[in-house]
């Protein structure tokens, strides 16, 4: 199944039970392991866990592969990994902690080489 397609079963699986927050990174710069990454957040461990199985539901209805799936016993955080995709499911202060977005999103360049060069140099005496 193409990334598109998949991404977009995802999302809409996502969507279906209300999801909250959800994030579609791309991380096929990042590493080879996986090229997108989706972070949704949950109100509960009973939604945690009814998102996960619905995204696994609808990924094999169109006929794709769930590789695994981890922490659906505790339901704070899921994770299904549909091979070319991770799917993060979690509840609010867990995806505070743990700001996956933030670890895992790119600067552009352009961006990144202004901000270093901008900053400030301590003052040594």
């Amino acid at each position: 199944m193409n990334i598109r397609k998949l991404q977009k079963i995802t999302v809409d699986a996502l969507e279906d039970i209300k999801a909250k927050d959800i994030e579609v990174l791309n991380t096929s710069k990042l590493t080879s392991m996986f090229d997108r990454m989706i972070v949704a957040s949950a109100d509960s461990t009973r939604q945690v866990k009814a998102l996960a199985m619905n995204v696994v539901e609808k990924v094999k209805e169109a006929g794709g592969e769930v590789h695994g799936i981890e922490g659906e016993d505790a339901g704070e955080w899921v994770l299904v990994d549909l091979g070319d995709i991770v799917v993060h499911v979690m509840q609010p202060t867990i995806r505070s902690y743990y700001n996956l977005e933030e670890l895992w999103r790119t600067k552009p360049k352009r961006a990144q080489a202004k901000s270093e060069a901008g900053a400030e140099q301590p003052d040594i005496a």
